[in-house]
């Protein structure tokens, strides 16, 4: 299943705050309320978030948002393919940035050596 970003990232803050107002969601994902209404839906007609009232709250339009076990599975492996695409891309850099140093230190060497 694909999801995108603006998917992912209300996953993750529905996952720490399912209490969260859509206006609370929207103001801190930095996205319209209409938006955030558009993607909620979709993460549950993907059967990722289960939206629920709050029975006993006397505010009827209270929602608690809640990940399904497949929004949970879901959340984790986008979460671990991004940790190994960046442990993957560190490593890249870190062997880069060893090849650069011995490079340089070539050219330092060769550098003294012509001078003396």
């Amino acid at each position: 299943m694909k999801i995108n970003q603006e998917q992912f990232n209300l996953l993750r803050k529905l996952n720490n705050n399912p209490e969260a107002s859509q206006r609370e969601l929207a103001t801190e994902l930095e996205i319209s309320l209409g938006k955030l209404n558009y993607v909620l839906n979709e993460l549950k007609k993907k059967g990722l978030v289960k939206i629920s009232n709050f029975k006993k709250n006397q505010n009827k339009s209270r929602y608690l948002y809640l990940l399904t076990p497949k929004g949970i599975a879901e959340k984790t492996q986008i979460t671990l393919n991004f940790m190994k695409r960046k442990l993957q891309e560190y490593e890249e850099l870190k062997t880069e940035l060893e090849n650069l140093d011995s490079e340089e230190i070539k050219n330092v060497d060769s550098s003294n050596n012509k001078k003396s």
